[in-house]
């Protein structure tokens, strides 16, 4: 068999991270992808070598003797990899270079009026594309032909992506000062409640209606806009509560703001195909992850 043939550098990261948190669930949560898609390629590379890398200890796993020496044969690769692909960014000045980004909808606006513009500051030469994608799925589907070398969005992703934590977004209550509820809300109080809600189909609306369908609630859609302007003087009227993020809200008066408990929240990050990344992209990785997302307000 010719080894160099069968294994992946997703493979050997998926193993390193393993071994470091000593659970399968641990590390696809610490690398943000589908458990069942990092254990299967564990299993997979383990079949393929003929090798037993990992051994059931309790609740978690630890690695056998053999699986120690492939432990550290991988991150000597992974680093010589890492280092290989440093050496593109000591590229010219990157004239002419384009970067494709993809993003949904209810995230572009974060991409556009935040992150490219301040990242054009910093590389005038680069030029940014933004590739709009319907849901996860067409991202995912653009990353891997090869039409995007980046996308913003929601974590975790399937197992054939890295990705790049980003910002953990919390979600809040925003209602009139006069409604009655405990503090913090418990998320079943949602039952019933009468929202603010974005218009049917719309991407924000799917967003919303993943996330009750989550915590099991059923809330009673008031208004359905997507005049997102109007939603907080909707709320002040007492017309409904509105479910948004915290960091996006830069005007409470008339209203107030609750937090759930258990906490809600939503991690969005950077995401990229298992290849190399062009220079352009490299680069915008590493503004993204040194200048945190300023939130696009509601108003």
């Amino acid at each position: 068999m010719a080894y160099g043939q069968c294994m992946n550098l997703r493979q050997l990261r998926y193993v390193v991270a393993t071994a470091d948190h000593g659970t399968m669930t641990s590390a696809a949560q610490a690398l943000y992808v589908a458990q069942p898609a990092l254990s299967r390629a564990v299993r997979e590379l383990e079949r393929e070598l003929g090798l037993e890398l990992f051994a059931r200890s309790g609740r978690g796993v630890v690695l056998t003797p053999v699986g120690e020496q492939v432990v550290r044969q991988a991150r000597v690769a992974l680093d010589a990899v890492d280092a290989i692909e440093g050496l593109a960014v000591t590229r010219a000045d990157g004239r002419g270079a384009e970067l494709r980004i993809a993003v949904t909808a209810s995230l572009e606006p974060e991409l556009t009026g935040g992150l490219i513009p301040r990242f054009a500051r910093n590389q005038p030469a680069v030029r940014v594309r933004v590739v709009r994608c319907a849901d996860r799925d067409q991202i995912a589907a653009v990353l891997r032909g090869g039409r995007a070398d980046l996308a913003l969005t929601d974590l975790p992703v399937p197992g054939d992506m890295t990705a790049h934590p980003f910002e953990q977004r919390e979600v809040v209550l925003i209602s009139p000062p006069a409604l009655k509820v405990r503090e913090p809300v418990p998320p079943a109080a949602l039952d019933g409640m009468r929202l603010v809600l974005p218009a049917r189909g719309s991407a924000r609306r799917a967003e919303i209606d993943t996330m009750l369908r989550r915590i099991g609630a059923r809330p009673v859609a008031a208004v359905e806009s997507d005049e997102r302007g109007a939603w907080l003087g909707l709320v002040r009227a007492g017309r409904g509560s509105l479910l948004w993020y915290r960091n996006q809200i830069d005007d409470t008066e008339g209203v107030t703001v609750r937090s759930f408990m258990p906490p809600l929240t939503r991690m969005i990050g950077l995401v990229h195909a298992h290849r190399r990344l062009p220079p352009a992209a490299r680069d915008f990785l590493t503004f993204a992850k040194q200048a945190p997302p300023r939130g696009t307000h509601a108003r």
